[in-house]
């Protein structure tokens, strides 16, 4: 209960001094904010329903409030590529709260399509650590003295999109990783094939199918709503902090996951290799992971949207599972709580906490997310339990967040916002208990739908750790700019 309490007060004080300030304008009669899709591109308003509720035909959308179509948001929507793909997410501001991608979306099937687009991402850190670990030497080496950092630019990241129309409701998307923290080179990140409408003309199949979605192929793992709102590598438009959560579940696996949707309704179970990279070799060391997901989402008004949504995820065997360290494109904080001999390439993922349950792992995670005009509030409620390999019992690691955000303008192009986050368990049995806690506060403008600019404040305290441990006594803290360009 004191967590969650100061999970609010925190976030609450973020924006407590400029919430007065803003929320006059915004509710003004003239610039009330309303969907950003509705409000910066004229399709969204001709659509069936929203495109960033994930509703069907028996749930169509209110209608966009009149007085947001001015000339300034239909300036803007001149500056978007038009969406040719069906059943696709933006990659620039229309796909932010957008989560599983839109069932009914309105975009007509015209024959084949191909699609390309691009998304790039710079941060200048202005960042600072210290810790109060005893001094471990290597040789000559102290491998708990900490990395001297100054503030600069960071290396640039960028992603590559691919996606294809192969038929009606049936698309192929590819992701590859241009240039990410983590991998210089370009590398794939996945592959998979989307299907929403059946592919022969079989009535029992297409009726089906008005309610089914199939994906299958190497993809990003539909565990919990957090992977739909973090920063992937090159592209950061989703995310309106600078920093992901500590404890950073994503991952791509090879497999397939099968989504019913109903009105507001929808039920996921998918199964994978339960790894990054799809093996068959020493087989007594790997079994499935399964996945599941229950959600309940549904715009209430124009003013209104309501969505839960609880996941699980689970293995029983793993030669190495990467559900907490699958992201190959590395953390933002460069070079935090890292060694004199780290590299950034390396120590990819400074900052982060990854526990290490790299053999067997079962995830829960409820994700609430409400909207009220420009007004969002998502959490994220975690608990993650297992082993690597060498250990004989389990271990339980626990995630806490909240981030409220506030956006506001003609069509939402600029927000502030706030988030707590905090982490707590043992990296081995051994250990005391462990606990990170993240400060983080952040402003943001669209400067155009495609082009966004970003500023964060974080401060990030580490607890518990062992004397022993670089980590003992460590905090970090400081600024971050950060431009994102996608289309």
């Amino acid at each position: 209960m004191r967590t969650i309490t100061r999970l609010a007060v925190t976030t609450a004080a973020v924006l407590g001094s400029v919430t007065p300030a803003i929320a006059q304008q915004a509710d003004s009669p003239t610039v009330r904010p309303t969907t950003i899709a509705m409000a910066i591109a004229s399709d969204s308003s001709s659509r069936t329903t929203r495109a960033d509720s994930g509703g069907s035909k028996a749930d169509p959308a209110p209608p966009p409030p009149a007085q947001v179509m001015n000339p300034a948001a239909a300036s803007r929507a001149a500056t978007l590529q038009p969406i040719t793909i069906q059943h696709i997410r933006a990659l620039d501001q229309r796909g932010i709260n957008v989560f599983e991608t839109p069932k009914f979306d309105g975009v007509p099937y015209n024959g084949f399509v191909l699609s390309w687009g691009a998304a790039f991402t710079s941060q200048f850190q202005g960042l600072d650590h210290s810790n109060r670990a005893t001094p471990n030497l290597v040789g000559t080496v102290n491998q708990n003295q900490l990395i001297r950092i100054g503030h600069g630019f960071n290396n640039e990241s960028a992603n590559l999109y691919l996606n294809a129309q192969m038929a009606k409701g049936i698309r192929v998307a590819l992701t590859s990783y241009l240039s990410s923290r983590h991998h210089n080179e370009t590398w794939v990140k996945d592959g998979y094939l989307l299907v929403d409408d059946s592919p022969i003309n079989w009535q029992p199949l297409i009726d089906l199918m008005q309610i089914v979605t199939v994906k299958a192929g190497h993809f990003e793992i539909n565990y919990g709503d957090a992977h739909f709102r973090r920063s992937d590598n090159g592209n950061a438009m989703y995310n309106p902090f600078v920093g992901n959560l500590i404890m950073d579940a994503f991952t791509t696996e090879v497999g397939g996951e099968v989504y019913a949707r109903l009105g507001s309704v929808m039920a996921m179970g998918g199964v994978t290799g339960g790894e990054v990279r799809g093996q068959v070799t020493v087989p007594q060391k790997r079994s499935p992971s399964f996945l599941g997901k229950l959600g309940y989402d549904r715009q209430v008004s124009s003013d209104l949207r309501v969505r839960l949504t609880g996941s699980m995820y689970t293995t029983s065997h793993s030669a190495n599972n990467t559900l907490y360290s699958g992201d190959r494109g590395g953390s933002r904080y460069f070079d935090v709580l890292e060694n004199t001999t780290s590299s950034e390439a390396t120590n990819a993922w400074s900052g982060e906490i990854q526990p290490g349950l790299s053999d067997k792992i079962t995830a829960t995670v409820i994700n609430p997310f409400v909207k009220f005009r420009g007004l969002e509030f998502f959490g994220n409620i975690e608990t993650a339990k297992g082993r690597k390999i060498t250990e004989t019992a389990d271990r339980t690691w626990n995630q806490l967040a909240g981030d409220l955000v506030y956006r506001f303008g003609p069509a939402e192009q600029l927000y502030v916002g706030g988030r707590y986050n905090t982490v707590n368990g043992k990296l081995a049995a051994t250990d005391p208990k462990e606990t990170v806690d993240r400060v983080q506060g952040s402003a943001g403008w669209f400067i155009t739908p495609g082009v966004l600019l970003k500023a964060e404040y974080v401060n990030q305290k580490y607890d518990g750790f062992l004397p022993t441990d670089i980590r003992s006594g460590g905090k970090f803290g400081g600024y971050m700019f950060e431009g994102v360009v996608a289309f």
